[in-house]
């Protein structure tokens, strides 16, 4: 398997969705606390890159066994299909990335607090299931709220707890205050499944795949789409004003114009090859703004 079939398995491209989201939380960690535990956040982001990336194998090889044979997808999109990859290899890596990333969040769980054990388990079970299963839920309309909330909320809230367990206490303040400063990837990433979702109706029916656009059309698909847009700056301006982030954030509004300019061009027709990439864009300006933001704010 050739590393550009690798990446294409595994979806490298689309990282952005959990590595930003991780620096948020270590970025937080410092402003509030100043604190890292540097040798945590190592160990975690291992474990959280090799669980993403065998979640995204997980998908590849489920969707290429719940293909239909009413068209092409099976032989000519999926990857396994197309590249005639050995299933029982596409298995070993799969679990052989669960079972690495699982013991190493065991292990952050016994040096650190239980706590870390449970929303871990948490964002595995969601994980696991949102490809598998006889109904995974990619396939029905909670795929975009498991997606934004797994790697949009969870993810930083485990980071910033691996790094203050013995500071203070888990708690709804903590949980509010984290779960506010994420919903912009939150709201990013649930829009980025959505503008998937939407571009892969057709096709996803065939396959009987019933997500949330299945039942509320093209038409509030797109609009929902504008709307978790508009609501990712309000959520940017609300922890600017309760003082959960840096003031710099505040600027992330200069984005706002080309970042609703995708948005319409997306808007106008939803077509993968063509205007799905703008939902991409979006997502990565949004996060990566956020974090450099952030950065400024802490040191000037």
């Amino acid at each position: 398997m050739s590393f550009k079939v690798f990446a294409e398995l595994v979806e490298l491209k689309a990282k952005t969705a959990s590595i930003f989201p991780f620096l948020m939380g270590f970025l937080y960690s410092w402003y509030h606390f100043k604190q890292i535990y540097w040798g945590n956040m190592l160990i975690f982001f291992i474990s959280m890159v090799l669980f993403n990336m065998a979640v995204d194998i997980m998908d590849n090889y489920m969707d290429y066994h719940n293909a239909t044979d009413v068209h092409d997808y099976k032989d000519e999109t999926n990857i396994i299909g197309r590249e005639h990859l050995s299933l029982s290899l596409v298995r070993n890596i799969m679990w052989t990335f669960i079972i690495l990333s699982a013991l190493m969040g065991i292990y952050l769980a016994s040096q650190t607090s239980w706590i870390i054990l449970w929303l871990g388990m948490f964002s595995y079970a969601m994980g696991i299931f949102y490809s598998a299963g006889p109904k995974p839920l990619s396939s029905l309309p909670v795929g975009e709220v498991t997606s934004g909330l797994t790697m949009g909320i969870i993810i930083p809230l485990i980071c910033v707890y691996l790094n203050i367990y013995d500071l203070v206490p888990f708690d709804w303040s903590l949980v509010s205050r984290v779960g506010l400063m994420s919903l912009p990837a939150a709201f990013s990433i649930a829009n980025l499944m959505l503008a998937n979702n939407t571009c892969d109706l057709e096709e996803d029916t065939l396959n009987n795949r019933h997500t949330l656009v299945y039942y509320i059309g093209n038409k509030k698909a797109v609009r929902l789409f504008q709307l978790l847009v508009i609501a990712t700056f309000i959520a940017v301006t609300l922890s600017v004003i309760f003082k959960i982030v840096p003031l710099t954030l505040i600027l992330i509004w200069g984005i706002f114009p080309k970042i609703w300019k995708n948005t319409k061009l997306y808007s106008q027709e939803q077509i993968k090859t063509k205007t799905f990439p703008l939902a991409i864009k979006n997502l990565a300006m949004i996060v990566s703004f956020e974090v450099v933001l952030f950065f400024i704010g802490i040191w000037f």
